[in-house]
């Protein structure tokens, strides 16, 4: 099973790696990872595996914000990321 975090907002120091933290504490593994700054603004799209995560993913998605509480964050099972971009 995969889902799609995003991250939107301020740049600041080390949005990657308390998300990144975060997946390795709760056993997901990141497969895919794309980010852009645009001016002060980051936005990032990571591609992970849930198949071996013992919580849900609106925990997930809770524990990525607690630790990032000024960006937008989303975590969404693949299914429903793809089932919403289908035309």
């Amino acid at each position: 099973m995969k889902a799609v975090i995003t991250v939107i907002g301020k740049d600041t120091v080390g949005i990657v790696a308390k998300v990144s933290v975060t997946c390795a504490d709760n056993d997901v593994n990141v497969l895919e990872v794309t980010q852009s700054v645009l001016q002060e603004y980051f936005a990032m799209v990571m591609l992970v595996d849930i198949t071996r995560m013992a919580k849900d993913i609106p925990t997930l998605e809770s524990e990525i914000k607690q630790k990032l509480p000024d960006m937008e964050i989303r975590v969404m099972h693949e299914d429903i990321f793809n089932s919403m971009h289908r035309i």
